[in-house]
C-alpha cells in the first residue's frame, strides 16, 4: 500500500521544486544551491567536530569547541598543536557564507533552515534557545552537523521508492525561511491527499490539547478545504501526497511544506490504513484534533546524539550547558530590569 511511491513524487516535495509555485501563499524563503564540498563536510564523521572557518562574522560560534578554562572568549588559537597534528584546517565556505549572510539580513535577521526535504529539528537542543532560529552561517552549520534527521535527505530520500534508481538527489539546496516568533503550534495542520482529493486533516502538534480547536474546528475545516481547492489541487502535480498549512491570526492559510504519501511521512492522528479506508469508502474529509487531555499522543522525543554525551570541560555538551546557563542568566536579568 505504501510502497508505490515514485521518485518523481519524492522529488516534487523538495522545497526548491514546490516553493516557486506557492511563493505567494507560503512563508518567505530564500534558497541557495549548496556546493558539493559542503555536502561532503556534512557527511564526514571521520575527524573532529569542526565548524566552518568564519571570516565574515566576528560573533560566530567558535571553529572548534575546546577547554573554556584556557580562554574566556573561547577563541581558537592559530597554529595550535591539535591543528598541526590533524594536518587539516577548519573547513571554509566564504562564498556560500557571504550569500547566506546577505539572505539572513534581507529576511529580517533571523531564519530557520532546512535542506531539500528536512529541517534539523532533532538538533535544536544544541542551540542556546533550543530552537531552529539562526542568525549566522555558523549557527546553521552547527545545527546541520549535529542532526541525524538530515541523513535522510543526504542518503535515504529514495529508499521507499519502488522505481528507485537514485541514491541521492543530484543537487542539494539550503532553504532559509523567515523566522516568526509569534507562530502558534495549535494553528498548524497536516492535510492528506489521495487521488487528488482531500480526505484527512490532522492537528500537527499532537502532544497537546488546545481547547480553542474544539471551538473553531468547523471554521478551520472550511478554510483549509477552500485553500486546497483554490490554491493547491491544480498546482501540485502528484495524485497522492500530504501538505502542511499554518493559519494566521487574520485567518490566512499558508503552505508550510509538502511530503510524499506514506513512507517517512508521519500520519499523526491517523494511521495509513485508516486513511486508505476513508478514501476507499468515499467519505467526506475527516478532521482530527486532540479533543481532551487524555487523547494527547506521545511526543517524538529527540535523543541527544551519543557523541555529545561527553560532559568533560571543553566538550560539546559542556558548551551547550554553558550556553544554556548564559541564556537563563540573560533572561533573569531582563525580567528583573
Amino acid at each position: 500500500m505504501l510502497q508505490n511511491m515514485k521518485e518523481e513524487e519524492v522529488n516534487r516535495c523538495q522545497i526548491q521544486e514546490w516553493y516557486p509555485k506557492f511563493k505567494s501563499v507560503s512563508i518567505k524563503t530564500l534558497i541557495h544551491q549548496l556546493p558539493e564540498s559542503f555536502i561532503q563536510y556534512l557527511l564526514d564523521d571521520s575527524g573532529p567536530f569542526l565548524l566552518p572557518d568564519s571570516v565574515l562574522n566576528e560573533d560566530a560560534l567558535p571553529n572548534r569547541i575546546h577547554n573554556p578554562n584556557e580562554e574566556e572568549d573561547f577563541e581558537v588559537s592559530e597554529g595550535s598543536d591539535d591543528e598541526a597534528e590533524e594536518g587539516s584546517p577548519p573547513p571554509s565556505f566564504p562564498e556560500l557564507e557571504l550569500k547566506i549572510k546577505e539572505s539572513i539580513e534581507s529576511l529580517g535577521g533571523a531564519i530557520f533552515p532546512k535542506l531539500n526535504w528536512s529541517a534539523p529539528k532533532d538538533s535544536a537542543w544544541i542551540s542556546t534557545a533550543v530552537t531552529l532560529r539562526c542568525t549566522s552561517f555558523s549557527e546553521i552549520a552547527l545545527l546541520f552537523r549535529a542532526s541525524d534527521s538530515l541523513v535522510h535527505d543526504l542518503c535515504h530520500a529514495y529508499d521507499s521508492c519502488n522505481d528507485k534508481s537514485l541514491t541521492r538527489p543530484q543537487n542539494f539546496f539550503l532553504a532559509l525561511r523567515k523566522w516568526y516568533s509569534s507562530l502558534q503550534p495549535d494553528m498548524e495542520f497536516r492535510c492528506f491527499i489521495r487521488d487528488q482529493k482531500l480526505i484527512g486533516i490532522s492537528q500537527r502538534e499532537v502532544t497537546t490539547f488546545y481547547p480553542l480547536l474544539l471551538e473553531k474546528k468547523n471554521d478551520l475545516l472550511l478554510m483549509i478545504l477552500a485553500f486546497f481547492n483554490n490554491h493547491v489541487r491544480a498546482k501540485f502535480e502528484s495524485k497522492n501526497y500530504t501538505f502542511d498549512v499554518y493559519i494566521t491570526r487574520d485567518e490566512r492559510v499558508k503552505v508550510v511544506d509538502f511530503n510524499p504519501w506514506g513512507a517517512f511521512t508521519l500520519p499523526l492522528l491517523f494511521t495509513w490504513d485508516e486513511l486508505e479506508h476513508i478514501h476507499n469508502e468515499g467519505n467526506d474529509v475527516e478532521f482530527r484534533i486532540v479533543e481532551d487531555h487524555c487523547a494527547v499522543r506521545p511526543g517524538l522525543k529527540t535523543a541527544v546524539p551519543f557523541d555529545y554525551l561527553d560532559t568533560s570541560a571543553g566538550s560539546g555538551w559542556d558548551q551547550f550547558i554553558r550556553n544554556a546557563d548564559e541564556e537563563l542568566s540573560r533572561q533573569s536579568m531582563e525580567a528583573g530590569a
